[in-house]
């Protein structure tokens, strides 16, 4: 696997022991015990990984975010003894500390839900958005509260977003949020709540299908009344047809294939009779005629 080196400095070297320590920046997934065998090879003296120290991952170093178990101790007695949580709040830190290196999309309360279940985050959830958001960049869905939704890839500009009144804003990568911790707003419009009930009073069919008592209005959603099947099975039906298609094409390759190659042995074959005659000397009539009066002696004989 390649995997970028971002830096590398000395930091001490010993002579005596040939021991070196350095300090690598470098991009996630890569091995520092092969890097350490590749640096021996390069020098031309061989080398091994002794000791391994990671100092920073992600925004998270060891500067300013590592505590000991006895401070987590120490704040969970705090908290319990006083109820002064600030030293927890110090030694466990939210989620959203992660993702502050990301641009930002706050997104409407009514959205939040159906992110959570994977849907593609649209224009009419959106609220706010940071500024300079390129196609395919990574961000952060956040709610009003400031709590961490999911990570999307963006499908537009913030001078589009800023413009534009339809179309997918971001695509889910990765969801963060736990459903139904919002509630759900999906369909609670209008034309949701006339299907609802239609489907109770039996007007429609239970997954939306047309039927006899469909309104008029309602049927031309759906299509003209009699023609009204489901999609499912309409692409089915396409499917057998192209692949009864197919193989109506693969059966007659298969037969002139055949045909031709029966053809060409039976070529072979009459190439072989007439260079064996004409060796012996004889034309392939003659040996015809010869043939047939051998045929009559016999005849004559009996």
């Amino acid at each position: 696997r390649i995997r970028t080196i971002y830096s590398s400095k000395l930091i001490e070297y010993d002579q005596d022991r040939h021991l070196g320590v350095f300090h690598v920046s470098c991009e996630a997934g890569t091995y520092i015990r092969t890097l350490c065998v590749h640096l021996g090879l390069v020098l031309g003296v061989g080398g091994h990984m002794q000791e391994l120290r990671r100092v920073r991952s992600g925004v998270l170093c060891e500067a300013d975010n590592m505590v000991t178990m006895h401070d987590v101790l120490d704040a969970q007695y705090q908290y319990d003894t006083y109820k002064d949580e600030s030293y927890l709040r110090r030694i466990v830190r939210p989620l959203e500390m992660l993702l502050t290196t990301y641009k930002r999309i706050v997104v409407k309360d009514s959205s939040v839900n159906a992110i959570c279940y994977g849907a593609k985050f649209m224009i009419p959830g959106l609220l706010r958005f940071a500024d300079d958001i390129d196609v395919g960049e990574e961000v952060v869905l956040m709610t009003t509260k400031g709590e961490a939704i999911a990570v999307g890839i963006a499908q537009m500009t913030t001078a589009v977003m800023a413009t534009c009144d339809h179309g997918v804003v971001a695509k889910i990568k990765r969801v963060i949020m736990e459903r139904d911790t919002y509630p759900r707003r999906w369909g609670l419009g209008p034309m949701a709540q006339k299907v609802k009930g239609l489907v109770k009073d039996g007007k429609i069919g239970k997954y939306g299908k047309v039927n006899e008592s469909t309104p008029a209005d309602v049927s031309a959603l759906y299509g003209k009344e009699g023609e009204s099947k489901p999609l499912v099975e309409e692409v089915k039906e396409a499917e057998d047809e192209e692949d009864e298609e197919a193989d109506e094409v693969t059966r007659k390759k298969a037969k002139k294939e055949k045909k031709e190659k029966k053809e060409k042995k039976h070529k072979h074959k009459r190439d072989a009779d007439e260079a064996a005659v004409a060796e012996a000397g004889e034309s392939p009539e003659k040996k015809k005629k010869k043939k047939k009066k051998k045929a009559k002696d016999t005849s004559d004989e009996e």
